[in-house]
Order: structure tokens, then sequence, then C-alpha cells
């Protein structure tokens, strides 16, 4: 009764306008003109929404309420449709007029339908049905419209179809909860997606990793100020800012503009160099061999020069010329000042810098940028005080044998550091040189070398001679031979959860006393897993590495499955690993209540080439098995970064909202037991 009123008052509304209204111009495209046969590929439908109207979606829980957007399909033998049509990211609207919730879409709206193509001569044909209204007014318009697509190349034999009649949908397609489970018929939505109407409470992602990250980065920025580099240009910066014999309110000021120019000096590095590269290009140069095999390299060289062997400098010429900028005065002065420091302090802040941005490129181009602020906002703060508070300098402590010793500190750390860069291009690539004992022997000695250091045991070029070990140098000491009696068990099989991300995967190690494989079983598997030659498992885990397996041992063994998102050269998984994984709760479930698969996206194993595939999300050709589990993160849960997991259901639906990076056990397992109810809610399992 309420549609039928609404439609007479429509009417009437557009007969006395005498016009004749179209909110909405649709356009649509399928994501490639050229494909196999059983490839899936997406149907693409386009709206754009006049100013002030709003579109309604396809699904909303209203009764008798609005129209949804529907889509209908004329049958044809060269394709099939995949679940449903998919809106994208419409919003929750309360529809005043049939007093409900909707949601709707504005200024512009996205449909997408998977369909399989079965052969050549594919024509993809049908209507669509919609409504816009306008809150202006309360004027609403219906609306109708033919597709067509006949200009999709297929290339290869027919497959044979499994869907065979016209079909309406207007959401995803679910398991029916109440057919029984050995007839159940699953939409193949090539990967799992959030579906809302599944989820209970918050998403449970945090940005603790993120914060983390900037917090390093100031923490590094705070320990270049002690460098050898760095802290002699203390009082020549503050002697700068006492010249010419200028004012307090000048002095102040100059100084503040000299603390923002070298936080913009070094965060414009860092977002030249984020945008250049990209979130894949950062990826890449997280895990490609030849990033990290030159920052390994660097890292060496600095270490020697910081051990003496030989030293580093900026170029002089740039150096002078900037200098001479500085000398002018004024505001230009400061600035150039400014870069004066930032290219002196070059030898030492480059690792140091080059340290942040490498860690932080994860994938997402935010993280270079925020981490040289942080980074820079720790470097420029103490030179901005002690410009403002010029008297302070006579408080410091005097330059001399100290500040080398601190150099050679950092250049026994560069060559610990190092190896973690070597060790990421190893185990993408798997070369199996750097394995874990080799790391932890190599640790051992450098560690060993570096508390000799501190009892004077040991004298390296320019060193001041050591009368007497001080207080602070034994301290020193006893904590790094502490170190070193901790890593030493390591080479038998204890954990070193402390070091998780920082060292090679046990299943590495050759010599194993304390293997966790007395432990393995209770993970029901229904054959081979592909790449188990090259890919583990940690704490005796039996899962997968293959999407499309992992899911149909799930379906058959009528288990949820757990997803693991993860990556040779992430740090934070490896800790999730050692840390909440081996926690008894979280181990006993997911050994007991999960079919378990392990996606690594940074892989860089090449695939047969009847394996490749263009991506929907940026049409690009993914070759190597890690970026195709990265686009399965990416196009089908939007997000990309590490460690990332999703807990599905047999209709690839997720059971709850997926878990990033927290070493909270307790919160771990709670995720983990959602998934299972809601599993059995959905399943009867």
């Amino acid at each position: 009764m309420k549609r039928a009123l609404l439609y007479l008052l429509l009417f009437s509304s557009m007969a006395l306008q005498a016009q004749i209204l179209e909110p909405a111009k649709w356009s649509s495209k399928p994501s490639t003109t050229s494909a196999n046969a059983g490839d899936v590929i997406e149907l693409i439908f386009d709206v754009k929404i006049d100013k002030d109207w709003y579109l309604y979606s396809s699904e909303f829980p209203c009764e008798d309420g609005p129209i949804p957007t529907s889509f209908t399909y004329e049958p044809n033998a060269g394709y099939e449709l995949v679940g449903g049509i998919i809106p994208v990211n419409p919003i929750d609207k309360y529809d005043d007029i049939f007093e409900c919730d909707v949601k709707v879409f504005k200024k512009t709206a996205q449909f997408r339908q998977k369909v399989k193509l079965l052969g050549k001569g594919v024509v993809i044909k049908g209507v669509f049905e919609y409504q816009v209204c306008t809150e202006v007014d309360g004027r609403c318009v219906p609306g109708d419209g033919e597709f067509l697509f006949d200009k999709i190349e297929v290339n290869g034999g027919a497959v044979v179809p499994q869907i065979k009649e016209s079909t309406e949908v207007t959401s995803p397609i679910i398991i029916d909860d109440n057919s029984n489970k050995e007839t159940v018929e699953y939409g193949d939505n090539k990967g799992p997606f959030i579906d809302e109407s599944v989820l209970d409470g918050e998403n449970s992602l945090n940005n603790e990793s993120f914060l983390g990250y900037l917090i390093f980065a100031f923490f590094l920025g705070l320990t270049s100020l002690i460098t050898p580099c760095v802290f002699p240009m203390i009082p020549m910066t503050v002697t700068f800012f006492l010249k010419d014999g200028q004012s307090k309110s000048q002095g102040i000021r100059y100084a503040l503009i000299f603390g923002v120019s070298i936080i913009l000096i070094y965060t414009l590095a860092g977002t030249v160099f984020a945008f250049a590269l990209g979130a894949e290009g950062l990826n890449a140069l997280a895990t490609h061999w030849a990033p990290n095999l030159f920052v390994f390299a660097i890292f060496i060289v600095f270490a020697l020069s910081f051990l003496g062997l030989f030293e580093i400098t900026a170029p002089h010429k740039l150096v002078n010329k900037v200098d001479q900028q500085a000398e002018k005065g004024g505001l230009v002065g400061v600035f150039f000042m400014a870069a004066t420091l930032v290219l002196v302090s070059f030898s030492c802040t480059l690792p140091i810098v080059g340290n942040v941005v490498v860690l932080a490129a994860g994938g997402d181009v935010l993280k270079p940028i925020l981490a040289m602020f942080s980074y820079a906002l720790a470097f420029a703060i103490p030179f901005t005080l002690f410009a403002v508070f010029p008297e302070w300098i006579k408080g410091l402590p005097k330059s001399g044998g100290w500040l080398n010793s601190v150099k050679v500190t950092l250049g026994f750390l560069e060559l610990a550091l190092c190896l973690k860069f070597f060790s990421i291009a190893d185990q993408a690539y798997h070369w199996g040189i750097l394995d874990r004992d080799t790391n932890i022997i190599l640790w051992i000695v450098i560690f060993g070398l570096l508390g000799f250091y501190f009892l004077g045991k040991i004298k390296l070029p320019h060193d001041s001679p050591v009368d007497k070990v001080t207080v602070p140098r034994l301290f020193l000491a006893i904590l790094t031979f502490s170190f070193v009696v901790y890593l030493v068990p390591g080479l038998w099989g204890a954990p070193l959860k402390a070091l998780a991300g920082y060292i090679p995967p046990k299943y590495t190690l050759d010599f194993d006393l304390v293997s966790d494989n007395s432990q393995s079983g209770g993970n029901e598997s229904c054959e081979e897993p592909k790449y188990a030659d090259f890919l583990h498992l940690p704490h005796g885990l039996q899962g997968y590495f293959d999407y499309d397996q992992a899911l149909a041992c799930a379906r058959k063994l009528n288990k949820p499955l757990f997803i693991d998102f993860t990556g040779h050269g992430c740090t934070n998984c490896r800790e999730m690993e050692a840390v909440v994984w081996s926690d008894p709760q979280v181990l006993q479930r997911l050994r007991n209540d999960y079919v378990i698969v392990a996606l690594y996206v940074d892989d860089k194993t090449e695939l047969p080439e009847s394996e490749w595939f263009t991506s929907a999300y940026d049409n690009k050709v993914k070759k190597t098995l890690g970026k195709q589990n990265a686009d399965l993160q990416i196009a089908n849960l939007e997000n990309n970064a590490q460690p990332f997991y999703v807990l599905v259901g047999a209709d690839e639906k997720v059971l709850a909202w997926p878990y990033g990076y927290d070493k909270d056990p307790e919160k771990f397992a709670d995720f983990l037991d959602s998934g299972t109810r809601k599993y059995r809610e959905l399943y009867g399992n």
C-alpha cells in the first residue's frame, strides 16, 4: 500500500512539473576485454548521481520499502554468474518515508558482478531497475535500463557451465542455513569477503604496529644526537644564533624556524621517497633481493667506517656551497643552516634514517612520511631548545674519546642489524644461505666482541686509552654478555621470542633439540600441501599455503578457515607467531578448530604461466606466488598490511572482524572463539 501511494505521488509530481528527470546516469564496462575460458572477470556498473539526490543500493533490510537496485541477466551459454551483485561501499541512511534503515549512494555509485567465461561468443545482456530520491523536496524517480557486454574476447576451449537459467540477484550468494550440509552449493566468490551482516562487535584492527614505528623513529632521532657527527654541531648551532647581537625575541623566532626547517628537509625526503615508489614499490623495496642486498652492503660500509677503517663525509663542494648561503643571515640563512646540519651529519644519520624508511616500507606510503616526521621531530627539538636557550650549552659534556666509543658501538650494531636485510632476501627467494644458526653464531661473535670492547680489551683507531673500566662501561659489558648468553641456547632450538622478528625462522635451524614437532598433530589434512617443500608453519602446526586448496579442505572437514596473510620480511608476523601463537590456549585452538593457510605476500616463487592472471584491482599480471596472495588480500579485503588474520566460512564470508598486530594471547583466543561461534551458527557444526 505504501509503495502504491508513493508511485501515485511520484507520477503526479512529475506530471505537474512537465519534465523528465534523470538524476542517475549509468555506464558499464568489463574489468577486461580479453580473457581465457574459465576465467572469472567482473562487470562494472558505474553511476553518476546528481547533486542532492541519492540512489538506493541493492540490499537492505527494509520490507515494503523503496525499490532496491536489481539486475536481471538473460541466459547465455557463454557465461555463468559467480555470486551476486556487489554494491561497493554504500552508506547507511534512515528513510523517513518508509521508516526503516536503508543503504544508499550519493554523487557516485558502483556495482560489480563476477561472471565466469565459458566459451567464445559470449554475450551478457540484461536489464537493471533502480530508484533515486532527493531530500530537497522529497521527490523520487524510479528508473530502468539495459546493459550489453558483447565485445569480450574469450580464448581457449569451452567450459561446462554450472548455472543455466536466468537469475535475478540483489545480494551476494550465501549458504542456505537450513539446507543439508552435504548438499550445499557455495557461491564461487574467488576469495574471502567481508559482509557486515555476519559480523558482531567492532573492528578489532588497531594501530599499535604503526604507533610502534613512530615511537621507534622518534627514539632513533634522539639516538642520532649523540653520534660524533651530530653532537659537535650543537655548540656550532648555538654560536650561529648568538652572532650579530640579535634580540632575544628574534633569536627565538629564528630558532623555531631552524627546527621547522630540519623537520621539513627530512620529511620532504620521506615524502618524495614514498610517493615515488607507491605502495607496491615500497613492498618491493622491503622484499626484493636488489634493494635488500644494497642496504645490507651500505650498512656494512658504514659499520666499517664507524669502526675506524675509513671516514665517510658528504661532498665538500656541496657542504661549502650550502654553508655560504647560511652565512648570509636572515630567514634564508636559518634555513640553509639547517641544511648544513643535515649534510654535515650525513655519515651518522643516513644509515639510521635508512633503517627507519626500510622498516616502515611495508606497503603503506603514509608510514615512511610519518616515520621521517617523527625522526626529524626528535632530531630537531634539542637543537631548537639550545638555540632558544644558548646558555644551556655550558652544561654539556665536552667532546672527546667517549664520542668515538659511541661511534664504534654503533658500528657493531650496524654489523648485527645488516643481517636482517640479507635474511629477508634469503627467505623470499629461498637461497638457504643465512639460516637461523648461522645468524645466531654471527650475533654471538659480534656482541661478544662488543662486550670485550666495553671492557677495554679491544682498541680501535681513534680510541682514547682506557686506563680503567668505568662503571658505565662495566654496566654495558654486563648487559652485552648477558645478551650473548641469552643467544647461545638458540643454537639448539630455544625459541628466543624477544628476537623473533629479527632472526630467521626456527624451521631453518639445522640442529633443533627443542623441536615443536613432538607437539604436532591434531590438524587434519586432506591432501599434500602445495609449496610445503619451502614454506612452513610454526610450532609443528599442519596447514596449507594455497588458498583454494585450503578452502576445499575446510569445506570437506566442515571447519572454518584461518587465513594468515604474512611475509618473509614481516617482523611483526614473526613476533605474533613467537609470542601469541605459542600460547597454549591459542595453539590448541589453531590445532583443533581450524584449517590453517599461510599466504606469503612477498614470496618470489614464479608460478607456471597457466596460473598467471590479470588483477581486477590494478590490471597487472600476477606471476609470482606472493603477488597473487597480495592481490587476494587487497582486492577482496581492501587491506595490504601484515600480519593480517582472517576467519572464513565455507561460503568465503568473513566470520569475525580481521585481526592485526596485537600481542595479547587472550584477545587472540577470543578472536578465534568468535569465529568458531559464528561458524556454528551458520553451519550448525
